[in-house]
């Protein structure tokens, strides 16, 4: 499928926007596009793409900072909010996206992929 065609339904695919400059990160993203499910999904490394393959409200600076994910419906989400989206996209990863998907759950993923951020700093510049 052409990444720009629209799923049935008049929705774009959802986009996942990723550090392809992090090695951690590009490892990370490797496993998932394994994973069954993980056509329906457009990949983006946010660090070689074109301005336009961003899209709206997103920044190349800001998507090399988090995981950002475009859902089919147009909504941009970062970090733990991309991760548990992007899970839920997948058959094997969905319930761990609908676990950590909402309220404390999502708010301590959050500050456990905060803390990975800062020291993921040092594996960016390497």
């Amino acid at each position: 499928m052409n990444p720009a065609t629209p799923l049935p339904g008049g929705h774009d695919t959802p986009t996942v926007y990723y550090d392809g400059g992090c090695p951690v990160c590009t490892r990370e993203i490797a496993m998932y596009r394994q994973q069954p499910g993980a056509e329906g999904i457009r990949w983006v490394d946010a660090s070689t793409c074109g301005a336009e393959e961003l899209g709206a409200q997103l920044s190349r600076e800001a998507a090399l900072a988090r995981l950002h994910l475009r859902g089919a419906d147009g909504q941009l989400v970062s970090g733990a909010a991309a991760f548990t989206g992007m899970w839920r996209e997948m058959p094997r990863w969905r319930w761990l996206g609908v676990l950590f998907g909402k309220g404390w759950r999502l708010a301590a993923l959050e500050g456990v992929y905060h803390a990975f951020l800062r020291v993921r700093r040092v594996w960016r510049r390497a």
